[in-house]
């Protein structure tokens, strides 16, 4: 079973990818966050960054956001001529700024326009196209009707994270839902949602075989060695934890502004430092800080604690 990366606004750009992927090689696909082209058929300068053909050096997905189809179409159609062979289309993204516009999760709200948005990009694409979406809008009771939809069509995988659009990230993922339509589904599914450790990823895949692979986010970003421990055993250590984290320091350092920097590592510091005994505190330090100065202070007491014993991404902090 494969183990992907998922999306991430603001933490897994193409600097984040090289160097996780440096460290800690086993992640099968890392899916961009995603690109939203414009009515003007333009994509931002950070997005034709995050696209360039350099980043091909990790197995990247790049994800397309749009409530358009000649929009996705045409975007699809720049990153095949940039050599990319897949596409995925973002049916998810929760955010009220991205669904009033009918994108993201707001696709789930009318099962006609998506229809008809879903005839255009599966006839025309010329890559393979997975879709990222939810259960439904406000009800898993919706998720049936959409599965039976999708599969109509030629999608390459379907990535389901176990809750509705409703509950955005509260709330428990429901994963039994996603295990209930396995049956009906044509396409490998892949499951997303609360797999925040090693423990919790390999029990999961080791109950659940039927699924062709788990996307994992937040616990991927706290725990770098997490794919790995799940595939051989072999945990994280904290001399590991040290490296990683220089590199990814040090990435920044030579792409942003100081400013970015610290906005940045203050988002993935907070994440890491979860993986450490006794981090509560360490973490609102992180959250907090002002300057590199008091980033990196931080810094040098977390590492002064021990790495947990199943170390990974925990909602009580």
């Amino acid at each position: 079973m494969q183990i992907y990366f998922a999306p991430l606004q603001g933490i897994t750009d193409g600097v984040f990818r090289k160097i996780h992927a440096d460290h800690f090689p086993g992640v099968a696909k890392y899916f961009m966050p995603f690109i939203s082209p414009t009515q003007n058929y333009n994509l931002t300068n950070k997005e034709l960054r995050e696209i360039d053909p350099g980043n091909l050096h990790v197995p990247a997905v790049p994800q397309i956001i749009a409530s358009h189809p000649e929009l996705f179409l045409w975007a699809a159609n720049q990153l095949a001529d940039l050599g990319y062979d897949e596409v995925n289309l973002n049916a998810g993204c929760p955010s009220g700024t991205v669904t009033a516009k009918g994108k993201g999760a707001g696709m789930l709200l009318s099962m006609t326009k998506l229809e008809l948005f879903l005839d255009e990009v599966y006839g025309k694409c010329p890559i393979r196209v997975s879709i990222k979406t939810r259960l439904g809008w406000t009800s898993k009771d919706e998720y049936p009707r959409l599965v039976e939809l999708l599969n109509q069509y030629p999608v390459s995988e379907l990535i389901v994270h176990g809750r509705t659009r409703a509950q955005f990230y509260e709330g428990e993922a429901d994963p039994g839902t996603v295990i209930d339509s396995l049956a009906m589904c044509r396409m490998p599914v892949v499951y997303n949602g609360d797999l925040f450790t090693p423990q919790m990823c390999k029990a999961f895949m080791d109950s659940n075989p039927q699924f062709h692979g788990v996307m994992v986010g937040r616990g991927l970003v706290a725990n770098p060695a997490l794919v790995r421990t799940v595939l051989s055993g072999e945990a994280l250590t904290r001399a590991e934890m040290q490296q990683y984290h220089a590199a990814v320091y040090e990435g920044y350092m030579q792409v942003f502004p100081k400013s970015a920097v610290l906005g940045r590592m203050r988002e993935i510091g907070k994440h890491l430092a979860l993986c450490f005994e006794d981090a509560g505190k360490i973490v609102k330090k992180m959250r907090k800080a002002s300057s590199l100065a008091a980033y990196d202070a931080a810094v040098c007491e977390l590492f002064e604690h021990d790495i947990a014993s199943d170390p990974g991404f925990r909602v009580s902090l």
